[in-house]
C-alpha cells in the first residue's frame, strides 16, 4: 500500500489499474478474494511461490531488491563498486541514509533512505521516531546499527504494534542521547543535530485485545469488518489481520459491502 503523511495517514492499494482509497473502506465490511495467481513484481512472470515479498525465485537471487544489504546494510559493498546491479544501488545505496530510532511499544533502531523518511516509519507502525544520524551511504548506516543493536532492538514487535501497546513514557530525546554513547567514534561525524520527534497517527476506530494473522495462502476468501490499518496491516473487528505487503503479486478481488 502507497502512504500520505497527512494528519491521518491515508493508504492507497493499487489493484491492477485501479488505486483504492482504503481510509474509506474504514468500518465496513470488505471481502478479499484471492484468484490464485501471483505474478513476480519484479519481471510479471507467473510464479508458484512469492519470495521475499513478492518476487520470484530467480528474480529473488539475482535482483538487486533483494540483495543482502536490503535487511543487513552493513553487508552493502556498492560504495566499493560490487553490487547486483551498480545503476540500482547508485540510486539506492549510495544515497544519504538515516538511523533513526522508532518508538511502537519499544525502543528500535532503523536504517533507511532518506528519501523515504517518514515512509519508512510508517510501513513498520512507528508512532515516534528520531533521526540519530545520516550517512553518506548504506553501509556507514549499517555499521552505526551494528553498534547500536547490541544496546537494542532493530524488529519491531508487530502484534504489540498492532494492539496499539505503547510505551508512552519513553522520550525519544533521551534514548537518542544514550544511543549516541554506542556510536563508534569513528562514525561520530555523522551523529544528526536535527531533533525533530515525528508523530504518526494511524486510521484505527478501534484497537483489538488480541491479534492473528491470516495469508491468502492458507485462506482464499476472508470477510470481515475493516476496524484500521497500520503498518502494512489490515485489522478487522475480530482481531484477524492481514499483512498487505506480504501479499505483493498476488491477484485478488476487493469488494465493499
Amino acid at each position: 500500500m502507497k502512504v500520505n503523511h497527512e494528519s491521518v495517514v491515508q493508504y492507497i492499494l493499487a489493484l491492477g489499474d485501479q488505486e483504492i482509497h482504503m481510509n474509506d473502506l474504514l468500518g465496513k465490511k470488505v471481502v478479499i478474494r484471492y484468484l490464485h495467481q501471483i505474478n513476480c513484481i519484479a519481471c510479471g512472470r507467473l510464479t508458484s511461490k512469492s519470495f521475499a515479498q513478492g518476487y520470484c525465485y530467480p528474480c529473488f537471487i539475482s535482483s538487486p531488491e533483494t540483495e543482502e544489504c536490503v535487511l543487513r546494510p552493513e553487508l552493502c559493498r556498492a560504495h566499493l563498486g560490487i553490487a547486483r546491479d551498480m545503476e540500482w544501488s547508485e540510486k539506492h545505496c549510495l544515497q544519504e541514509h538515516i538511523v533513526y530510532l522508532a518508538l511502537s511499544s519499544d525502543v528500535k533502531v532503523g536504517v533507511t533512505r532518506k528519501s523515504q523518511v517518514p515512509i519508512r516509519w510508517i510501513d513498520q507502525g512507528a508512532w515516534k521516531a528520531i533521526r540519530l544520524a545520516a550517512t553518506e551511504n548504506r553501509y556507514q548506516a549499517g555499521l552505526i546499527e551494528v553498534a547500536l543493536k547490541q544496546h537494542m532492538t532493530d524488529k519491531t514487535n508487530w502484534q504489540h504494534m498492532l494492539k496499539n501497546v505503547l510505551a508512552a513514557g519513553t522520550d525519544l530525546l533521551t534514548e537518542k542521547e544514550k544511543a549516541i554513547r554506542h556510536i563508534p567514534p569513528e562514525l561520530n561525524r555523522f551523529i544528526s543535530n536535527d531533533d525533530e520527534i515525528t508523530e504518526i497517527h494511524y486510521p484505527v476506530l478501534e484497537y483489538p485485545q488480541k491479534v492473528k494473522s491470516f495469508s491468502l495462502d492458507d485462506t482464499s476468501e476472508f470477510s470481515g469488518l475493516l476496524t484500521g490499518i497500520k503498518g502494512q496491516y489490515l485489522i478487522f473487528s475480530n482481531g484477524q489481520v492481514i499483512n498487505i505487503r506480504k501479499h505483493g503479486g498476488y491477484l485478488v478481488e476487493l469488494e465493499c459491502l
